[in-house]
């Protein structure tokens, strides 16, 4: 059995997923690059260092990557301010706490925006630790960051909860199990392709099934 329950952030807990898309979107724009919305947000749950050759191709990430990055910075950090949690996405870090298991958040974001989000959920009451994009070479779709979380809190077994396909391919390197949330706009099927175990609407939705899940009680 689990003894901590390894959290994303991004579309997870907060609802900024289509902030990222729409950010991007305009940070390609400045350098003449368009690619549909849809096609952006397809590769959202990924980090920066991957995200640009996974939109655009080995070609662009080597001429204009850290410039579209930067870009993106200061395309998102305006949209912070209207980022809201996810209905249930405190309550559920608390039920997971008074379940006891170690909680910790797993998030390829800026360590400046992770403040922020830590703030907006409450989660520094709930969470013994937390992930950024500094933390490791390498994020999402990588193992990295999960093995960097499950390592802060000297975990052994987690259960892995995300949004995104590249939370589920990145848990699938530590053989734990999923839940997938649908509050990050992916369908069903592309979530449990990726090897989601189950599928959830939202953090609220989770809570109240938790008792059927891996993480209705800690080891």
């Amino acid at each position: 059995m689990a003894d901590t329950a390894i959290v994303d952030i991004d579309g997870t807990l907060v609802d900024s997923n289509y902030h990222h898309a729409l950010a991007w979107f305009r940070a390609f724009g400045r350098f003449g690059l368009t690619y549909p919305v849809w096609h952006i947000h397809r590769q959202i749950g990924m980090g920066g260092d991957q995200l640009v050759e996974a939109v655009a191709g080995p070609a662009v990430e080597k001429l204009h990557g850290d410039d579209i990055r930067d870009a993106w910075v200061e395309e998102f950090e305006p949209t912070l301010t209207g980022i809201k949690a996810l209905e249930g996405a405190s309550v559920l870090l608390e039920q997971l706490c008074n379940r006891s298991f170690r909680v910790v958040l797993a998030s390829s974001g800026k360590p400046e925006h992770v403040e922020h989000y830590l703030d907006l959920i409450d989660a520094r009451r709930y969470a013994a630790a937390w992930t950024t994009a500094e933390d490791v070479e390498s994020t999402k779709p990588a193992p990295d960051l999960l093995r960097v979380a499950l390592e802060k809190v000297g975990g052994r077994h987690a259960v892995v909860v995300g949004d995104s396909p590249w939370d589920f391919v990145a848990a699938e390197e530590l053989g734990a199990p999923t839940i997938a949330l649908r509050s990050g706009g992916f369908a069903d099927s592309e979530l449990i392709a990726a090897g989601a175990d189950r599928v959830f609407d939202s953090p609220a939705d989770l809570i109240e099934h938790l008792g059927e899940t891996e993480l209705r009680r800690a080891s």
